[in-house]
């Protein structure tokens, strides 16, 4: 995997029920935590649970949004398209292929280069 989680906590997350269940649902269709709670029919605290977790992974991502009544909320969305998981000499790998714009990934691999 490119970052240093440990393959139990990607696994922890991606197994439970519910976090699968807001994947999918923000897969779809991006939303706030108020609309997942309404669509998913599950409450409020059981789905930002689920997207912190998510977040801490960058499995979501979040961009704030400002209401007709000039609130501010956060929409969600998934930031992965697929994961694979395989067995190699005894020895699991996850790897989350992870959704990124093209300019954010030439300055990733650019970085990567040690060009300055």
């Amino acid at each position: 995997m490119e970052d240093e989680t440990p393959i139990e906590e990607i696994l922890n997350t991606i197994g439970d029920k519910h976090a699968r269940t807001v994947l999918a649902s923000i897969s779809r269709e991006s939303g706030s935590a108020k609309e997942l709670a309404e669509r998913l029919e599950l409450s409020q605290p059981t789905i930002y649970r689920r997207l912190d977790v998510l977040q801490e992974h960058d499995l979501v991502k979040e961009r704030t949004l400002v209401a007709d009544d000039g609130n501010h909320y956060k929409e969600y969305r998934c930031n992965f398209d697929s994961t694979v998981i395989s067995l190699e000499d005894d020895e699991y790998d996850v790897r989350i292929f992870r959704k990124e714009n093209l300019p954010d990934r030439f300055t990733q691999l650019w970085d990567e280069l040690g060009v300055k």
